[in-house]
């Protein structure tokens, strides 16, 4: 094995805060060779993040602070050098033209007061000695290499004028324009659709391949990096808990956090009612340390001691005491729900003709937003929405699936008329929305909800968690007195596994699963008949989408909710739907029971949009392995 390009040994990060050190990475250490990709793999929080800004000196000093570790890279601009103890000015030579990163946002990471072009310009002039004219050409011929569509026009477009992909391309373009030794890729496919996320690993390794760069990417979805990577390693809360080939992390994982993400990540090939979490794998005990629940090979759990060593993190086992429910967890059963994939969803789904009444009809929807071209032409228009029609019956979830700009979303805040259609008719129990005046509509908005993309910014920052879910009951005037209002939203808190003294706290002390779950409370407060859910998993971690998934299915069965899921996630929606509905350019293309539609998709678009699902299973990791290793 050649010298590695990089070696990181040691590597400890701590975060001032008022209530004092935080430790952020704990004794990390891996090396990383020339032509390889090392994924890095955890949950929001697992200091994956915070790794590769510190080898990119980006960390802000104070409050975080390199308490010990060194991370020796061999630069050709400086030499054999550490990262850790470099100085600004030395590292401005190295970043860009030595060791180039993909952010996770490119919306925030691109300027937007300046163009596209201008901002690879700027750093292919900084690192080379290429004139204007030159470092012109050159930016197109890399539009043009990470297959951007009139690479001339997005040379002079801005970040607005493009779409997230096209974006997240650009930002692969200036990072591989200096043709750096390291490429970091931070959550690079984080909420991309699956086929705009095919493209995007393609495209890194075909640029691997092409100059041998050495790749460290990062991602809290195991799935993703089956094909690409090598090797990975996989951190929980700062710490390096498994590391190995990604043959053998797939096909034999040793730690339980490891079983956890392989677990809870939706799979196409079986229907389940209940996904597994990571706290059905591993637990700690009263004195700190992780602590097995279910093992294969022993009807004992083991305790899994945590020990910092020269190299990594050594996990020392020893018998605790026996395992509850093991048998049945090995089975396909824990706490009562459906795990076992024999036992598939699609025996409570509701078929196609089902006796079930109709609960929403859509009849040939159409949404059109103008574009004027000029004071005297005549109007275009873009057809968001064109001609859509479908019936969802009561009881029953429909999956909503299309590439971004397919219109699902509009068509999604149209049925509610947050968006007001242009044509058409939204039967909701025989009322027609869309010819509702607004008092009327503000009436029967309460039986038809909806849970947003981004908790985030769904949540009033300045509103506590109580308030926000109090609203719409007051709003509506349901639920009787104050008192029995304050009730109902303590009895929601627990429904969706919040606690009650949540009720006084702001959303910016709750993790994005947790706020995605007070969404839910508030869009369950008014007690409705049926809710649209657009994107409502998109941007989590998998083990809280798990959790997410499984809570919407168990209010489902608990009260008899009718759900429009809308996602860009195909495992997702095989996991939720009872019908599915393609859609592309405005309308729907094919349609049918979910199991069906993946099964046997008739429609080409749906078959690409199969095709382009990462494949994790052993064999495709196994062929990817082999022609890793003859292109090598």
């Amino acid at each position: 094995m050649p010298e590695p390009i990089l070696s990181v040994r040691n590597l400890t990060i701590d975060f001032r805060s008022h209530r004092g050190d935080v430790r952020a990475v704990q004794d990390v250490s891996f090396d990383l060779h020339r032509g390889e990709t090392v994924a890095i793999v955890g949950e929001s929080g697992s200091g994956k993040s915070v790794t590769s800004l510190a080898l990119m000196g980006l960390i802000p000093l104070p409050p975080g602070r390199i308490a010990s570790g060194t991370a020796q890279f061999h630069s050709e601009a400086l030499g054999e050098v550490d990262l850790l103890q470099l100085s600004d000015q030395q590292l401005q030579k190295v970043r860009g033209n030595d060791i180039s990163m993909i952010f996770q946002e490119p919306m925030t990471s691109l300027n937007p007061v300046y163009t596209c072009g201008s901002q690879v310009v700027e750093a292919l002039r900084l690192h080379t000695t290429l004139t204007q004219k030159e470092a012109e050409a050159r930016t197109v011929e890399l539009f043009r290499m990470a297959q951007l569509p009139r690479p001339e026009k997005i040379l002079t477009s801005y970040p607005h004028e493009i779409s997230g992909g096209q974006k997240q391309r650009v930002m692969i373009a200036m990072a591989m324009a200096c043709n750096p030794a390291i490429l970091i890729a931070d959550e690079p496919t984080t909420a991309l659709d699956v086929t705009v996320q095919a493209r995007m690993l393609q495209l890194i390794d075909e640029l691997r391949r092409q100059h041998n760069t050495a790749v460290l990417f990062i991602t809290h979805d195991l799935g993703v990096v089956a094909e690409i990577a090598d090797r990975i390693l996989v951190m929980y809360r700062g710490w390096v808990v498994e590391q190995g080939s990604v043959l053998d992390i797939f096909t034999n994982p040793q730690h339980p956090y490891t079983k956890g993400l392989l677990a809870c990540r939706p799979k196409l090939s079986v229907g389940r009612q209940w996904l597994p979490v990571v706290a059905d794998f591993m637990t700690e005990d009263a004195a700190g340390n992780l602590v097995e629940k279910f093992t294969r090979s022993t009807s004992e759990s083991s305790t899994i001691a945590v020990t910092a060593t020269s190299d990594n993190i050594s996990l020392e086992t020893t018998k605790t005491f026996p395992v509850e429910q093991n048998e049945a967890v090995l089975a396909g059963e824990t706490q009562g729900k459906v795990l076992n994939p024999r036992l598939a969803a699609e025996a409570a789904r509701v078929p196609a003709g089902s006796p079930q009444p109709v609960l929403l009809r859509v009849e040939n929807l159409n949404v059109h937003f103008p574009i004027r071209k000029g004071w005297f032409s005549k109007p275009e228009f873009v057809r968001a929405v064109d001609g859509v029609s479908f019936d969802i019956f009561r009881g029953e979830t429909v999956g909503l699936v299309g590439e971004s700009g397919c219109g699902k979303t509009t068509l999604g805040r149209a049925l509610l008329r947050l968006v007001e259609p242009t044509a058409g008719r939204i039967l909701f129990e025989d009322t027609d929305l869309a010819a509702l005046p607004a008092g009327e509509l503000r009436r029967r908005r309460k039986e038809f909800q909806m849970v947003f993309q981004d908790p985030y910014a769904a949540l009033n920052p300045m509103m506590t968690v109580g308030e926000a879910i109090l609203e719409p009951m007051r709003v509506h005037n349901v639920g009787g007195t104050k008192q029995e209002q304050k009730a109902r939203v303590l009895e929601l808190l627990r429904t969706v596994g919040l606690k009650e003294e949540h009720y006084l706290r702001y959303p910016h002390e709750f993790s994005g699963g947790q706020r995605q779950r007070i969404c839910i409370a508030r869009a369950l407060a008014l007690q409705p008949k049926c809710i649209v859910c657009d994107e409502s998993v998109s941007a989590l971690d998998v083990s809280v989408q798990a959790q997410v998934l499984n809570l919407l299915n168990q209010l489902k069965r608990d009260f008899g909710i009718t759900y429009l899921f809308i996602t860009h996630d195909l495992s997702v929606a095989r996991f939720m739907s009872d019908r599915l509905l393609v859609m592309s350019q405005g309308r729907i293309v094919e349609s049918g029971p979910a199991a069906e539609v993946y099964a046997n998709p008739q429609h080409e678009y749906t078959k690409q949009l199969l095709a382009a699902i990462p494949k994790d299973e052993p064999s495709d990791i196994r062929a990817a392995v082999a022609r890793r290793a003859v292109e090598a």
